[in-house]
Formats: C-alpha cells, structure tokens, sequence
C-alpha cells in the first residue's frame, strides 16, 4: 500500500462501519447510500490488502487486522475533529451514541435513573445497552467494541489498581453492592438460620455470564475446602429469580437488585453463611476516549444516576461532580454523530 496515495475518507467510512457492524447503518450515519459505502469498503481492502470486514449471517464480522487496525483509525479521527472542530459539546445539540455493557441486575436499577437523567437534559444521546458476557471487559474494551462496562470485576480492578497510570483501561467505583442467598418462600431452610452445611448440601442455580458452572462464591468455598452443587447455570440474574421463586434451587443474588424485580414477595433472603470480599461496582473505559468530552460527559451521567438508584422518579439528586481535566495522553475529542 502507498499511504501517499490512500483516500483518507475511505477511513471514515472504515471507522463507521466497524463501529455499527452493519453497512445499512453505517451508511445512515455517513449520509451515504449503501452501494457507495460497499465500494469505498472495497476500495480500501484492496488498498490494504485485507478482507477487513466479513459479512456473516450476524453482521459484518472485522478481521483481526480491522481490529488491530481501528482504535488507531479512530483515535487519529478523533484527533484531527477536535483540531477542526473545537466547539464545546452540547448534549441538547451534538448526537452521540455510546454502547454500554452490563448485567441484567446493574441495568435494572441503573438504567431508569440514566434515561431520566438524559431526558431531563434534552440530550440527544442514544444509548446501546450489550449483554456482559464476561469479568474481565478489558478486551472488549481495547477493542472498541464498547464505551463502557459496568460490573463487578474483581481481578481485573486489582490488576489494573496494581498497573496504576500504565494501564491503558481506566475505572471508577460506582457503589459498594452485597450479595445473599435467595430461596423460595416454604423452602425447607426458609424458617432456620442458614449454615454453611446446608447451603452446601443444597441444590444451587449460579448465574454465570461465560456459562462457566463455577464462581467467585464457589473459589471462597474451595478456599474452605468445601463446595456446592450447581444444578443449573444462567446469564441473568432476573432469570434466577424466576427460577429459584419456583424450585428448590437456591441462588446468590445481588441484594439492592431483589426490590427491583418485584419478586420479594415470593423469596426469602438470607446471609451467606460465608465470608465474601465487598462487591465493588465499577464503572471502567479506554483511556484513549478520556479527553472526549462526549465520553466525560456521558461518565458524569453515569456516576451520577449511580447516586440516583432506588429513588422516586423525579425525586433530586446531590449535585452531579465537576468533570475531571483530561489526561496529558488523552485524545481530545470524540466524534459526533
């Protein structure tokens, strides 16, 4: 490739495609038409050498060049619109849109106060909620494939405390969470304190979010020498409700997520009869997006309707933070669509 020779636009329409996976879309946001946006797709696979997107019966699938190839792409783009255009960001003007990944449980209680939030605002953000598939969203987000991921990630946040300012993923705590046990109401350990001999002896349901049939609850009892036995493993914690509210099962629950689900009439919580570290909930992006000010503002909004959990709608709020100063190594801006 002759990069004296390339069409830079053909990277705009690089950065859109591999950011919507889909070509329809991709063109709706270049305010192309379809055909135009697969000629300049094929115009630079030939100008690189590579396939770079794969159409599957899901989408258009990025080859690992494109994926090692994009968040430079995109960077770069960043860069040069901040150059050009320095205007500050308006939500009630700019359109933004930012993907966000987290479980069913973080959603529930999270999400209605963000969109409230943004309403209020007049934003014109548009949010893409993704199913967290994983503790560890560190890949995902080296990838692009996501602005935000919020969860519980244990050894991923200890690893990137330890790598300090090295580490290329940043996070914040959100809030401290707790998990308990939840039964059936007339489950036969419903009416007796729960001990460790019982919880272990009993039938378990794990939500998994890979579908590994085994958990942080599960490393503290092997820590103990001791295990349980999982009938059953699910991806959502709403589904384990439904199912344990039904069943003998019993499951390990995020403990502010049960008011939520309008199930606590039909469980019956209790502590676990072992000790688990805080469950800390963070929320964790890319550093090369920090000195974005869409991507600080949506972070504000986020830290803020994590405040804002478990109150009436429309009820106040403390007064959301001061935006932190972007890092000397951040990219300026992030783009507008």
């Amino acid at each position: 490739m002759n990069f004296r020779t390339l069409d830079l636009n053909l990277l705009r329409v690089f950065d859109e495609v591999m950011a919507e996976q889909n070509l329809t879309r991709a063109a709706e946001r270049l305010a192309m038409t379809q055909p135009a946006v697969s000629n300049a797709l094929g115009r630079l696979r030939r100008a690189l050498g590579d396939d770079l997107l794969v159409r599957t019966a899901a989408g258009m699938r990025p080859t690992p060049r494109a994926e090692a190839l994009w968040p430079q792409v995109r960077a770069a783009l960043s860069q040069l619109r901040g150059a050009i255009d320095p205007r500050a960001f308006d939500p009630g003007r700019d359109e933004s849109a930012f993907r966000l990944a987290m479980a069913d449980a973080s959603a529930l209680t999270l999400m209605p106060p963000l969109v409230e939030l943004l309403e209020s605002a007049g934003a014109l953000a548009q949010l893409r909620l993704h199913p967290l598939t994983t503790r560890d969203p560190r890949p995902m987000l080296e990838r692009g494939e996501l602005d935000f991921a919020i969860g519980y990630f244990p050894v991923a946040i200890a690893e990137l405390t330890a790598a300090g300012e090295a580490a290329s993923i940043r996070h914040r705590r959100l809030w401290d969470g707790e998990y308990v046990c939840a039964m059936r109401r007339g489950h036969p350990l419903a009416d007796a304190p729960l001990t460790l001999d019982a919880f272990c002896a009993a039938h378990h349901l794990l939500v998994s979010f890979s579908g590994r049939a085994h958990g942080f609850v599960d490393q503290a009892l092997a820590a103990m020498g001791r295990k349980r036995r999982i009938v059953l493993t699910v991806n959502q914690f709403f589904t384990a409700g439904q199912v344990v509210a039904r069943s003998n099962l019993l499951t390990v629950l995020p403990l502010d997520f049960l008011p939520a689900t309008g199930m606590e009439r039909e469980l019956v919580v209790k502590p676990l009869p072992l000790t688990l570290e805080t469950v800390h909930v963070e929320v964790c992006w890319h550093r090369r997006h920090e000195g974005e000010a869409p991507q600080r503002w949506m972070l504000q909004q986020i830290e803020l309707a994590a405040q804002r959990r478990g109150r009436p709608m429309g009820a106040p709020g403390p007064a959301p933070a001061p935006t932190p100063a972007p890092a000397a190594d951040a990219a300026p801006k992030r783009r507008r669509r």
